[in-house]
């Protein structure tokens, strides 16, 4: 299983648009940036609008975090862009065998620990905000010099 990549593209795309103070940060600044198609980035940028991560202003007006790095989680990122039906992170095969023992019993077994390793994702995701990339990639521009 892996997480879609609108993840890393949404936290991307915050990260512009936290870091960059010198121009507009517009939907095709971004494209060119993730080396994505602007239609993908604005609907990104719907879906973290929708969540209040981001404020975009139609047209050239370009887009800004609608609060402060610090307070934009990791978590409030994934929740906003990934489509995880029913909050559920794993999804379990529809069908197991009732007849056969194992079939019989997998849901039991599996399903707590499933929820403890999402929730212990989730704690780590909430433990990391868009203050600290921003630290980071910041440092590296310094370091290179733009």
């Amino acid at each position: 299983m892996q997480i879609s990549s609108r993840f890393t593209l949404a936290v991307h795309i915050l990260t512009c648009i936290a870091v960059i103070k010198d121009t507009k940060v517009t939907s095709n600044f971004l494209a060119s940036s993730t080396n994505t198609n602007p239609v993908i980035v604005r609907k990104i940028l719907g879906q973290l609008k929708n969540v209040g991560l981001v404020e975009v202003v139609r047209g050239t007006g370009g887009a800004f975090l609608a609060k402060p790095p610090e307070e934009i989680s990791f978590l409030d990122i994934y929740k906003a862009v990934e489509c995880v039906e029913r909050g559920e992170l794993f999804h379990f095969h529809e069908n197991p065998n009732e007849k056969c023992p194992i079939g019989r019993n997998i849901h039991n077994v599996l399903d707590d620990k499933l929820e403890q390793v999402q929730r212990a994702m989730e704690r780590e995701l909430a433990s990391i905000s868009m203050a600290d990339v921003q630290g980071e990639i910041t440092k590296c521009i310094n370091i290179q010099g733009k």
